[in-house]
């Protein structure tokens, strides 16, 4: 009798540790798979940041910025001969 209810028992616990690596194991994929997800989405947005750099870096070039001063506020080089220095 004795022998039996400690047999019972063990056997609850195995099937209750069983259930607990089957739920770890399961757990653990899950946050694989997000962590996947994750550093996907993490890498197209490094392509994404990449790509604005560039694009910001073509905007801000010399010449682009020259040419529309130039165009949009008729800017012009100075002519030395229309510069006054003022002396304090």
């Amino acid at each position: 009798m004795m022998l039996r209810l400690i047999n019972i028992i063990l056997l609850l616990i195995l099937v209750m540790s069983a259930i607990g690596v089957i739920y770890s194991k399961h757990h653990n994929r899950m946050l694989y798979v997000e962590l996947r997800g994750l550093q996907t989405t993490r890498d197209d947005l490094n392509v994404d940041w990449d790509r604005l750099q560039i694009e910001q870096s073509t905007w801000a070039t010399h010449a682009r910025v020259e040419g529309a001063a130039r165009k949009r506020l008729a800017m012009r080089n100075v002519d030395y001969n229309e510069v006054i220095v003022v002396k304090p």
